[in-house]
């Protein structure tokens, strides 16, 4: 569960390096300005771990009747690989039966792991394997009733859509999108989805995690008062890299390396640590903040391989009634690492640490958790495939945007040293990256550096909002 991208100057300051020769356009998201009331509002009623909307219809019979339900893998790295292998356990009428990735060879491993894990449910002629640029189109056209999002975070946003539009439940990973233009594309899907009835569930995997529920929802009805900071950490080492062979073009080596290339991840503070900064937007209920103040830069990466991300960040979030919170996050060898939750309220704090696993408040509730555990990442497609079953509609869409962007607008103010409001943000038009993709020459933007990077804040018709 790692990876990364960025928003740096080139995000804030239209990237150039267009593909020369291109084999797919980028979907275009809808120009819409969003403010954060817009958000405030969309967000009010989903409080906990995830949306589950009721509906009254019947049980659905899937590939044609049958009681089969047909998957389809978009990504086949380790978590695309992984998810896959969770829809299977999660219901023996699951079949793998289409997959798709940019690269032949990723496929072919992951469809060989996948059917030493589940055999003859794993379905994928050559007929269904599906490569390169278009391959989530061509998953998506067969006849697949679920697909599973799982490849680099710039892509997420037209996969989304692609898949919303053509009538398919939904798994998408973490985080939804890397800029504003792709979180805007991402809530114009969420609402076909809820229109539609589709079930959209998102990779924050802690929302499935039964302890963090349950102290969650204890900190929702009061149990340390009125939450004043949060302050969550993402400490850890560095990531893989794979060197470069001399028959790979530009684009295909930095999305071999796609978590080192802010484009294609976001930069890890998007990538990896949206985790606990949704872990902040869940503890302050969902609320949007008001703007954020972040400082970061770039220390102990270095060579072409660790492309143009920082490896640290710190990000503070300002909200309307005054609350604080703070995320940290580092990619660092041989440093202390951290991964937890630290709410502090008016009446007694919460500690929260799921690897340990701890959870902890203390203060006039005191209370620790003693409760049933499971594998969240399994708990996530029971629910998915349960819901499938009965007719219910689970739709994560708007805390899964919202995380996203609180990651998005860290990004830009600690690439650029500024505070950075929500609706400069939200609404910039700015993107990372091309927007047609092929095999060839792709520059790679220089690391930003804050105080000089520009945060280009959008030009908004006032009399169409």
């Amino acid at each position: 569960m790692l990876h990364l991208q960025v928003f740096g100057w080139y995000v804030l300051i239209k990237g150039k390096h267009m593909s020369k020769n291109t084999s797919a356009n980028r979907e275009s998201e809808p120009s819409s300005h969003v403010s954060r009331r817009d958000f405030v509002k969309a967000s009010s009623a989903v409080v906990a771990g995830s949306a589950l909307i009721s509906c009254k219809a019947a049980p659905r019979a899937y590939a044609q009747g049958s009681d089969t339900i047909r998957v389809g893998l978009i990504g086949c790295g380790g978590r695309g690989t992984g998810a896959a292998g969770q829809a299977l356990n999660a219901d023996e009428g699951v079949v793998i039966w289409a997959m798709g990735d940019a690269f032949a060879d990723r496929l072919e491993r992951s469809k060989k792991n996948l059917v030493q894990h589940a055999g003859d449910r794993v379905n994928v002629p050559a007929d269904r394997s599906f490569t390169g640029f278009d391959a989530y189109q061509n998953v998506i056209d067969s006849d697949v009733d679920v697909v599973i999002l799982a490849t680099p975070p710039h892509f997420r946003p037209a996969h989304l859509a692609a898949s919303v539009d053509a009538g398919k439940h939904t798994f998408c990973e973490k985080p939804m999108a890397v800029d504003g233009p792709g979180v805007r594309s991402v809530i114009d899907s969420v609402k076909k989805a809820k229109e539609k009835n589709l079930n959209l569930m998102s990779g924050f995997c802690w929302r499935y995690s039964l302890p963090e529920r349950e102290t969650y929802r204890r900190i929702h009805d009061g149990a340390i008062g009125d939450v004043h900071c949060v302050h969550t950490t993402y400490h850890t080492g560095t990531l893989g890299q794979y060197a470069r062979k001399p028959e790979w073009s530009d684009t295909e080596w930095q999305m071999r390396n796609w978590w080192h290339f802010n484009w294609l991840s976001g930069d890890h503070i998007v990538e990896q640590s949206c985790h606990s900064v949704d872990k902040i937007n869940w503890a302050m209920q969902n609320e949007t903040p008001l703007r954020a103040t972040g400082l970061g830069g770039r220390e102990v990466r270095e060579g072409p391989e660790s492309g143009n991300v920082f490896d640290h960040f710190a990000v503070i979030y300002e909200y309307p009634n005054g609350a604080r919170c703070f995320n940290t996050c580092r990619q660092m060898p041989r440093c202390s690492n951290d991964n937890s939750d630290y709410i502090y309220g008016s009446d007694g704090t919460c500690m929260v640490n799921g690897w340990a696993p701890k959870h902890i408040i203390t203060g006039k509730n005191a209370w620790s958790y003693d409760g049933p555990t499971a594998n969240m990442y399994q708990v996530e497609h029971n629910e998915l495939m349960k819901a499938l079953r009965s007719g219910r509609v689970i739709n994560d869409g708007d805390y899964m945007t919202q995380s996203t962007m609180m990651s998005i607008i860290g990004r830009m103010a600690a690439y650029t040293g500024q505070t950075v409001e929500w609706d400069d943000a939200m609404n910039s038009n700015e993107r990372l990256g091309p927007s047609t993709y092929g095999w060839n020459d792709l520059e790679v933007v220089p690391v930003p550096v804050p105080g000089k990077s520009r945060v280009i804040k959008p030009q908004i018709d006032e009399s169409t909002t």
